[in-house]
Order: structure tokens, then sequence, then C-alpha cells
């Protein structure tokens, strides 16, 4: 059976778009472009997290230790802890919840300056996977932007998408959705930590908040969505893991680059879900 027309789909969504998707058990898979290097925004979370486990399986890390974040702390965004203002005590194992339900700026750097980028690049060299790399923090990562561009995000005129860094895999955090399946296939089959800590980062996937992208494309009530959304000017991209009643289980990873600089693109956003479906539809059959 041949694949679907994820060109024409993504086209027509007014993006350039690349894709993978496996069945995490049987190990089928299909793709487009899947091995192509990309930018990760905020997915640069997922690796994180599973280090951030592994170190705490280890006896390295105790993710009930508690710290106190200062607004001096505080890395931009919009939701979680870079939203507040006044001091903030809270676990590790909160931060991280903070970190993949909102996509929490800071709670992702506060973990990341203690689980470190060495210990994340060694768990994924472990696994296989050689180019999925974390080498900027939120925090870096935004302030990169501003002085590529010389204004504040989320302004972006056209001409800034040529200058900005985190949009280059080979300056910014950048995985390829082959090795961000691969990654999300570990963690469901539990081998990505101990069991009982890859159930721990299921349950932080199936809380994420978005709706708008992965999940829009399979609105079921017996069909779990789980995933981890990333944006940048003109990137919009989510990977994570659909569960059908019958047991199925699939790992999807979709990045999209849009032709307009527009902050709002409701196309952009749901051709993730449409282009989800359209994959796992082709695995099922």
């Amino acid at each position: 059976m041949s694949a679907p027309d994820f060109e024409r789909i993504f086209r027509q969504a007014g993006v350039t778009g690349w894709l993978h998707a496996t069945d995490i058990d049987a190990g089928r898979e299909v793709g487009h472009g899947a091995d192509e290097p990309l930018p990760t925004a905020s997915m640069f979370k997922v690796p994180l997290l599973v280090a951030l486990c592994r170190q705490a399986d280890a006896g390295l890390l105790d993710l009930s230790c508690r710290v106190t974040v200062t607004d001096a702390d505080r890395a931009p965004g919009s939701t979680g802890l870079s939203a507040m203002r006044d001091d903030v005590t809270i676990s590790l194992r909160d931060l991280a919840y903070s970190m993949i339900s909102v996509s929490d700026n800071t709670s992702a750097d506060q973990l990341l300056s203690r689980v470190g980028y060495a210990a994340i690049g060694a768990v994924l060299e472990s696994f296989g996977l050689a180019v999925t790399r974390v080498v900027q923090s939120a925090g870096e990562m935004l302030a990169s932007m501003s002085a590529d561009t010389g204004h504040e995000w989320p302004v972006v005129e056209p001409d800034d998408i040529a200058r900005l860094g985190a949009l280059d895999p080979a300056r910014a955090n950048r995985s390829t959705p082959r090795e961000m399946t691969t990654l999300f296939g570990l963690i469901w089959r539990d081998e990505a930590a101990s069991a009982e800590s890859c159930a721990w980062m299921r349950t932080l996937f199936n809380a994420q908040v978005w709706p708008h992208r992965l999940a829009s494309g399979f609105p079921y009530d017996d069909v779990s969505v789980s995933g981890k959304t990333g944006t940048l000017p003109t990137l919009r991209c989510e990977s994570g893991v659909v569960e059908y009643p019958d047991g199925g289980r699939y790992a999807v990873s979709v990045f999209t680059r849009s032709f307009s600089t527009a902050l709002n693109q409701p196309r952009a956003d749901a051709v993730i879900g449409t282009a989800a479906r359209m994959a796992v539809d082709h695995l099922r059959r």
C-alpha cells in the first residue's frame, strides 16, 4: 500500500513538513523526510526529562528535593513559573510536570542546570541517537533570537528568519522526526529509564494542555494522545504517542516550517494533527 501524499497536505496548509510514525510494538513505519535534522524548539524538554529520570533512577537526584526559584531565575515565557513574579519553592518533580504540561521554560532551565548537557548527550548516545542534541537552555535560545534580530520575540519580520540561530539545526537544539519517535517508543516500552520512571513520564506527556496540533487529528474519547509541542517563528512541531482502545500504540513526530511569519496560523497547527492521523491510519491498515 502506497504511503499517503504528505507533501500535498503540507503544501495546502502553507507549510513545508517532515514526519515519521511507527507502530511502537510491531515496528511498522511511515515517513516523509524522516531523517532531516531540524530545530526542536521546546521539544528539547523530552530528552531533558529522560536524562532527569535516569539520574533519579541512579540515585544522583532526588525528585522530591525542593528548590526556590526567584524572579532573577526566570526565563522568558508565558506559562508556569515563567509567568510568575514572586519566589516559588517547588520540588524537582513538580518542575518536570510544569515543564511538560504547559511547556514552562523556567522549569526546564532549572532542571537543565541540575542535569547538565553532558548527561543528556550521554543518554542520547547510549540510545544510538546520533542527531538529537541539547546545546542551549530555553533562556539562551530566546536570548539568541533577540541578539540575532535586534528586537524581542515574539515580534518577527520576514527578514529576521534567515538570521535566527534558533532555527539552524547546526547551532540549536535539534533532532529528526525518526529520532523523536524512537525516543518516545523507548519511553512507552519502559526502555528509556526504569519502568516506574517511564510510567511517570507517560503521565506527564498525557497531561500536556495543548489540543490544537497532534491531538486535533484524533478527536475521540477512547483514543489517548500524549505529546510535547515546540514553537518558534515559522516552526511548529509536536512529537508524541497515539494509543487506541484495541492496544495499538503509535509514536508520531511532525515538524513544519510555515511560509508566513504570522504568529497565529490555525492551518499550520491543524495540519500536524491531519498528517499524524493519515500516518496512523496508514499503519493501522
